[in-house]
C-alpha cells in the first residue's frame, strides 16, 4: 500500500501517492485542494505507457517536493536507462510541476510522456463519498492548455492546465513526443490554475485585490523571516528542540489569507479535513502560542468579530453575539446543503474569544484592539446570558437549531457519542458540559477587568465579578460527583449528573473555576490509569462503556487537550504532574517525525510500547501544533504582569536546560533560561 504525500500553503494544498499521481480510483483523499474544493482527481504520470515508481521522495518545505521516479516496478529498474524528476510546489491558488526527463542511454531516444487530467470539484470533506453531480460540467482545449469546468447556477469553478513546452491536448490529458540526447535532459513546466468565476467570467480573488498569483514562486518569501523572527529555543533534550522547530514550520505551513480578507492572515484549522477557518481551532491556537508568534491573534479576533451572530438563524445556529464555529466556500455550502457558511454550531468558541482578548492584552499591551473590540466583546458576554442560559440556571447549555444537518454536540468534543454516561447511554438536549461553564467563568472574569480597565465601565466589571463566583459556587456544588470525587462530564437535560469520566476536567484547572479542596482528587483521576495512557490523558476513561482507544473523542490522546491539561495543573501547583504530560506529548511527537499529532490511540504505553497514529488525524493540525508552545510555556512558568513577564520553572530532569532567547511582549524582548535544577521533579 502506497503511502500518502502532502503539501500545502495555508487552505490550499495537493495529496498524492509517492509517486506524485494523484487518483481517485479507487476512490480516495488524493487531490488539489484550494478553498474547499478539489481542483484536481486525476493527474497521472506515464512513460512510454508505463507507470513511474518512486526511487526517492524528498520534502525541502512544507509546500514543495521532489520525486524521483523510474518506470515500471522495482524489479524492472536495476538498469534504468530513463529517469524522471518531478518537482511540485504550490503557492497561492497554483499547483506548478516541472517535468526533467533524463536519458542514461548513449544514444539519442523518443519518449511519449503522458499527463491524464481530469478534476471532479468535489467538495473538500465529502471527497470519500459518492457524488451526484447536479451541474454541467464542460471542457475546453486548445494547443497549448486544457480547462476543465464546473458549473452550477451561479457556482462555477475551473481548472487550467498549461505547458512551457509544445504538448499534444486532449480533452483527457495531454500528450509529449520527445527526443533527449544522449546522457541529455529535456523538461517543461505544467502550471494547474484553481479559478474560482464570477458570472462575469472574472476569478473571485482577481476582484479582491489578491496578490499577484502567478506561478514560479516556490515559497512565502516571508517563511525565512517567520522563523528567524520566532523565538530560538535551545535544551539540552533534542526532542523537545525538534518539535518546536517542527512546530514553527508547521504553524507557518497552516497561514492564509481568506478570501475577503485578502491582506490579513490567519491560521487554517488542519490539513486535509479542516483546511479552513473555525472559530475554536483559531483561537485556542492563538491562545498557545502567543508567548512565542502574538501577531496572529489580533487578526483572528478581528476576523471572527466580523461575521459575529447579528439574528436568529435556525439553519445555521446563529444567534445575535455569538462567534462562528465554522465557514466553507464549497458547493454544499454555496447551495445551502450543509449550514457552514458559516455556522455558529460551537457554544465554546464565544466565551473563548473573550479569553484570547483578555490574553492577548495582558502579553502585547495592545489596549487599542480591546477598546476596537469592545462591541464584539460585550455581544459575546450578553450571549453567554441571554441564549446560552437555555434553562436559567446560570450554566451555558447548548441544543441545535438545526435538526437535520447541525452537530449534535457543540462542544469541542463535538462527534455523536462524545458525550455520555459512564454507562454508555447518550443523554437528551439540550446539554451543559463541564467545560463550557470553566469557559464561562474565565470569560466573565477577564471580561470584568477590560471593562474596568479599558472600556470605563466598573459597574459592569463588578457584576461579571459576581456572576463568576456565584457560577463557581454553584458548579463546584452541581457537577460534582461524591461518589468516585470527580466532576460529572455534563449535566442532562433534567440537571442529572452525564458520569462518564472524561479528559474535561483538565480544562476545568485551566479556567480556574475549581475549588482548591476538589483539586487533588481531579487530578489523581487526570493521572491515574483510567485517563493517563503514558503517553497522554485519554479523552475517555477506561472502564467507560463507549471507551475505545481508536475513537475519535472516546480513548484517544490529544495534544491539545493534554497542553491545557497540563496549564491547569501547573496553575494549581501540580507542576510535577504538567512535567509528566509536557515530557510523554514531546517524546511522543518522536515517533511522528516530530510532529505533534492532531490524535493518537490511547492505549496503554506498555501494551503498545510506542505511540499509535490515529487513522483519520489531520496532519499538521494547528491546536495539536500549538500544543508544544503552550507545554514550553508551562515549563517555564511564564504569566504576563503588567510590564513584567514573570519567570517560574519547573522542569523534569530530562529537558536538562532551557533557554528561550528573544521572547516578545509588551516588555519588547526577554531571554528566559530555566534549568531542572530548579525544578520539581
Amino acid at each position: 500500500m502506497r503511502r500518502m504525500t502532502r503539501i500545502l500553503d495555508g487552505n490550499i494544498f495537493a495529496l498524492s501517492e509517492d509517486n506524485g499521481d494523484i487518483t481517485s480510483n479507487p476512490p480516495g483523499p488524493s487531490g488539489f485542494f484550494a478553498y474547499d474544493t478539489r481542483f484536481l482527481s486525476i493527474w497521472r504520470l506515464s512513460i512510454n505507457g508505463e507507470q513511474l515508481h518512486p526511487l526517492a521522495v524528498h520534502e525541502p518545505s512544507y509546500n514543495e517536493i521532489r520525486f524521483f521516479l523510474v518506470p515500471g516496478n522495482p524489479t524492472h529498474y536495476v538498469d534504468a536507462k530513463v529517469s524522471v524528476i518531478r518537482d511540485r510546489w504550490i503557492s497561492e491558488s497554483s499547483f506548478t510541476e516541472r517535468l526533467t526527463v533524463l536519458n542514461h542511454t548513449g544514444e539519442p531516444t523518443d519518449y511519449v510522456l503522458r499527463i491524464d487530467i481530469d478534476s471532479d470539484f468535489a467538495s473538500t470533506y465529502k471527497v470519500l463519498l459518492p457524488r451526484a453531480s447536479q451541474s454541467r460540467g464542460y471542457r475546453e482545449v486548445s494547443e497549448d492548455r486544457l480547462r476543465l469546468g464546473y458549473r452550477r447556477e451561479r457556482f462555477h469553478r475551473a481548472t487550467e492546465v498549461s505547458t512551457s513546452e509544445p504538448v499534444e491536448v486532449d480533452r483527457h490529458g495531454m500528450t509529449y513526443r520527445i527526443r533527449v540526447d544522449r546522457q541529455g535532459r529535456w523538461s517543461t513546466t505544467l502550471r494547474v490554475q484553481s479559478m474560482i468565476l464570477r458570472p462575469d467570467g472574472a476569478d473571485v480573488r482577481d476582484r479582491l485585490g489578491h496578490a499577484d498569483r502567478q506561478a514560479g514562486t516556490r515559497s512565502r518569501p516571508d517563511l525565512r523571516q517567520w522563523l528567524t523572527e520566532a523565538p530560538r529555543l535551545d535544551c539540552d533534550w533534542q526532542p523537545l528542540t525538534t518539535t518546536y522547530r517542527r512546530g514553527l514550520s508547521d504553524l507557518a505551513s497552516l497561514r492564509f489569507s481568506p478570501l475577503t480578507a485578502p491582506h490579513e492572515t490567519m491560521l487554517a484549522a488542519g490539513l486535509p479535513w479542516l483546511a479552513t477557518i473555525t472559530g475554536r481551532d483559531s483561537i485556542l491556537t492563538c491562545f498557545q502560542i502567543l508567548p512565542f508568534v502574538s501577531g496572529m491573534a489580533a487578526t483572528t479576533l478581528r476576523l471572527l468579530a466580523l461575521p459575529q451572530g447579528t439574528v436568529l438563524d435556525d439553519f445555521r445556529d446563529e444567534e445575535p453575539g455569538k462567534i462562528i464555529s465554522e465557514f466553507r466556500q464549497g458547493e454544499m455550502t454555496a447551495f445551502e446543503e450543509q449550514p457552514q457558511s458559516p455556522y455558529f454550531g460551537g457554544a465554546d468558541v464565544t466565551p473563548l474569544f473573550v479569553v484570547l482578548l483578555d490574553e492577548y492584552e495582558r502579553w502585547t499591551g495592545d489596549g487599542e484592539l480591546v477598546r476596537e473590540l469592545e462591541d464584539a466583546a460585550r455581544a459575546a458576554l450578553h450571549w453567554i446570558d441571554e441564549y446560552g442560559d437555555l434553562r436559567g440556571d446560570g450554566y451555558l447549555w447548548y441544543q441545535r437549531r438545526n435538526e437535520q444537518s447541525g452537530a449534535i454536540n457543540h462542544c469541542w468534543k463535538n462527534t455523536p457519542e462524545a458525550i455520555c454516561y459512564a454507562d454508555g447511554r447518550l443523554p437528551g438536549l439540550p446539554r451543559a458540559t463541564c467545560e463550557l461553564q470553566g469557559y464561562v467563568y474565565d470569560a466573565k472574569r477577564r471580561g470584568a477587568r477590560l471593562a474596568r480597565d479599558f472600556w470605563g465601565d466598573p459597574a459592569y466589571a463588578d457584576r461579571l465579578e459576581r456572576q463568576a463566583e456565584e457560577l463557581k459556587q454553584r458548579f463546584n456544588r452541581d457537577f460534582w460527583i461524591d461518589d468516585g470525587e470527580y466532576f460529572a462530564l455534563a449535566l442532562g437535560p433534567d440537571g442529572d449528573r452525564v458520569d462518564a469520566l472524561a479528559s474535561n476536567m483538565g480544562h476545568l484547572l485551566w479556567s480556574g473555576i475549581v475549588d482548591e479542596a476538589h483539586a487533588p482528587a481531579v487530578v489523581r483521576h487526570l493521572m491515574g490509569p483510567r485517563l493517563f495512557s503514558g503517553w497522554g490523558v485519554r479523552t475517555l476513561g477506561t472502564g467507560q462503556a463507549r471507551y475505545n482507544p481508536l475513537g475519535y473523542h472516546v480513548g484517544t490522546v490529544w495534544p491539545f487537550d493534554n497542553s491545557l491539561i497540563a496549564a491547569g495543573l501547573r496553575r494549581y501547583g501540580f507542576a510535577a504532574e504538567a512535567g509528566i504530560i509536557a515530557e510523554s506529548l514531546i517524546e511522543a511527537a518522536q515517533h511522528f517525525g516530530g510532529q505533534m499529532p492532531e490524535a493518537f490511540a490511547g492505549y496503554d504505553r506498555k501494551l503498545t510500547r510506542c505511540p499509535v497514529p490515529y487513522p483519520a488525524a489531520n496532519s499538521p493540525q494547528a491546536s495539536a501544533t500549538g500544543a508544544t508552545f503552550l507545554l514550553l510555556r508551562t515549563l517555564l512558568g511564564l504569566e504576563p504582569y503588567g510590564e513584567h513577564l514573570v519567570v517560574d520553572p519547573a522542569i523534569p530532569q530530562r529537558f536538562g536546560r532551557i533557554e528561550m532567547l528573544d521572547i516578545p511582549g509588551r516588555w519588547g524582548r526577554i531571554d528566559v533560561i530555566g534549568s531542572a535544577r530548579l525544578a520539581i521533579s
